[in-house]
């Protein structure tokens, strides 16, 4: 218990700049706290002691803002940055070396049952190791966020995200992939810092690049006779000077 505290508080000084030392992080951080108070809830909650397991809940989100049902299975050394807002459901699961940031939200969808069914089913989403979700990104649903993935700030994912990919919008899209064997990089809120790296945005400016090609080659040759049309004007020009050369009619003397 007291190695993994140790454990939540080092995360905490190893991705936040701002973070201090340990006895600062023990006093100032509320992702530190709500950690503390899910650990005891959830073992109340796996005890089936789930009222007192909710109500110890319920304490720390009034101090902290951070909603976490005790039933959430949460992995190590997670991270919440700021933390106002977040919001995890009953039947989340988190892995290790997660960070969050405020906002966040692991919604569930209910699935077409009965509402009686609908307790014993998995409505929220799991998150794999090592993934970076950013503020206000909403992760909706029964599906899967793979190891490494990003989630930039303010999406709404509905759909799997596969291993470390970056997704982006409302809905997600993938915009970035980590490079095979690549050690992981840490963005923060999820976001990536090339703004270059939408694959849309670069199709479109290569659909843009092209029109404006077209466009160059379209006036370069407006701007030269054609070769038929200039043999057809020097044909005319020949006929005319035959027209000239020849005697007068009987009618014209």
């Amino acid at each position: 218990m007291i190695k993994r505290f140790l454990e939540d508080i080092d995360s905490v000084i190893a991705r936040d700049p701002a973070a201090g030392g340990r006895i600062g992080v023990l006093f100032l951080y509320p992702s530190v706290h709500v950690m503390l108070a899910y650990r005891l809830s959830h073992r109340l909650w796996r005890m089936g002691i789930k009222f007192p397991a909710r109500f110890i809940m319920q304490l720390a989100r009034w101090f902290t803002g951070i909603e976490i049902h005790p039933g959430a299975k949460i992995g190590r050394r997670f991270f919440i940055d700021h933390g106002m807002g977040v919001v995890i459901g009953e039947t989340a699961e988190i892995g290790d070396d997660v960070t969050f940031y405020h906002s966040v939200t692991l919604g569930g969808l209910l699935p077409s049952v009965d509402s009686d069914s609908q307790r014993q089913v998995k409505r929220h989403p799991t998150i794999g190791d090592d993934v970076i979700v950013g503020a206000g990104a909403q992760i909706l649903g029964p599906i899967t966020v793979n190891k490494c993935a990003r989630v930039g700030a303010n999406s709404v994912v509905v759909k799997d995200v596969a291993v470390g990919i970056t997704v982006t919008g409302i809905p997600a899209r993938a915009v970035a992939a980590k490079k095979p064997h690549a050690a992981p990089v840490f963005n923060a809120y999820g976001t990536p810092t090339d703004q270059t790296s939408d694959a849309r945005d670069r199709a479109i400016t290569g659909l843009l690049d092209e029109v404006q090609s077209l466009r160059s080659r379209l006036n370069a040759l407006e701007g030269q006779p054609d070769a038929n049309t200039a043999d057809a004007n020097n044909t005319g020009h020949d006929l005319e000077d035959d027209q000239d050369d020849q005697p007068p009619s009987r009618t014209e003397m």
